[in-house]
């Protein structure tokens, strides 16, 4: 479990193919602090570290999460988003993020508000029932506020702090992003649909 309060950006320095899957070898002020297992969130995307150098951490995607996240388009010089799991008795200052990415976004917008950003984007109408007015989402990781929503657009507001520390600097128009939608409204989502079944 995360909280989409990104600690740290990381840079992908080299991708290898393993089987069906891919090794992914990241550099970060970060790595030195992991361990063998821990669960780490890169760009939103719960994985495993498996092997640790100084200053340098590996990662392995299997299928799944190559198909159903942008990981499979990442090469050398990335940059990239990290968290490491919440513990247990401190703030969540985000909300629950899983690491579990239900999709792909598409950035369709990108505005500088002199103090802010604004993006806009777009997804799956088939997820359209995930996103509401003044709900939470996790883009590329990042804890983030929905408003504007249309049946399958939103928009999310950037302060300068989450600017400069996060990824998010480098979307732009035509790019797109990890997802995960709020966990407690794809519950809702699935009880609903049960109901009328």
């Amino acid at each position: 479990m995360f909280t989409g309060i990104i600690e740290s950006l990381a840079i992908v320095e080299a991708v290898r193919p393993a089987g069906s899957g891919i090794e992914y070898w990241f550099s970060s002020p970060l790595s030195d602090q992991l361990t063998i297992d821990q669960s780490v969130a890169h760009d939103g995307i719960c994985l495993t570290v498996d092997q640790l150098q100084p200053g340098r951490h590996r990662v392995t995607a299997v299928l799944e999460t190559i198909e159903k996240s942008t990981i499979g388009q990442w090469q050398p010089g990335k940059k990239v988003n990290l968290e490491r799991c919440m513990q247990i008795g401190g703030r969540i200052d985000g909300h629950i993020v899983q690491g579990h990415i239900d999709g792909k976004a598409l950035c369709i917008d990108k505005k500088d508000l002199d103090g802010s950003w604004l993006f806009r984007f777009r997804i799956p109408e088939h997820h359209a029932a995930l996103i509401v007015e003044k709900g939470s989402v996790s883009v590329n990781g990042t804890s983030l506020t929905v408003f504007d929503v249309s049946v399958n657009e939103f928009s999310v507001a950037i302060i300068p702090y989450t600017y400069s520390r996060t990824n998010i600097h480098l979307v732009t128009p035509g790019n797109e992003v990890n997802i995960e939608f709020d966990m407690m409204g794809k519950y809702v989502l699935r009880i609903h649909q049960l109901a009328r079944q």
